[in-house]
């Protein structure tokens, strides 16, 4: 079975294409034209072992928050379509991961259900030229389009860079986990028959 996608988003601020391979080894090209992020979904393809490609320009001379959100909305889609009907699938996963002094812990429920609950404290800053707040809007905007529940939660930290990084690589690793197949599961992971 290949877990493949390739999503495409054109709209008036952006530019969008987004190739995933679920079944991946965690190579990434990234070109975003948003540094930062290009770092983040880089670490998110490795720490989830995905096969990632995105190809991104926007309206970041106004700010990156149109590129952000929409990267968030087709990685989501990829996600869900790769997906296909989900049988087999874990459909939970939870990790959490340390950098330096931040401890940050992802639980995922691929659900069908979407709500993100996003407790991280975060100053209102920019890493580089990057705007920390827009880190909720693309968790929010994958939340949305992949049909997921997530929690994202950060216990303690400091370092801004080192908050983001964590629950970067811990998404990561619990959205690997809930998209594993078991083939202990028939059909669908739930008692309703369908997610």
């Amino acid at each position: 079975m290949s877990r493949k996608a390739t999503i495409e988003r054109v709209t008036k601020e952006t530019q969008i294409k987004l190739s995933l391979e679920i079944d991946g080894t965690g190579e990434a090209k990234i070109c975003t034209s948003v540094p930062f992020l290009d770092h983040m979904l880089d670490l998110f393809a490795r720490h989830g072992l995905f096969n990632l490609q995105v190809d991104a320009t926007g309206d970041i001379d106004i700010d990156f928050h149109h590129t952000v959100e929409d990267i968030g909305i087709v990685l989501g889609q990829a996600l869900k379509e790769a997906l296909g009907d989900k049988k087999g699938i874990r459909r939970y996963g939870q990790a959490t991961v340390p950098m330096d002094e931040t401890l940050a812990s992802v639980a995922v429920d691929i659900s069908g259900r979407p709500y993100l609950v996003y407790h991280v404290s975060l100053p209102k800053v920019k890493i580089g030229e990057f705007d920390v707040e827009l880190v909720r809007e693309f968790f929010q905007a994958v939340v949305n389009n992949l049909g997921a529940n997530i929690h994202v939660n950060v216990m303690y930290g400091d370092n801004v860079h080192h908050i983001v990084e964590a629950c970067f690589k811990a998404f990561a690793r619990a959205v690997d986990q809930a998209t594993q197949v078991d083939s202990r599961i028939q059909g669908v992971m739930s008692t309703k028959g369908k997610l």
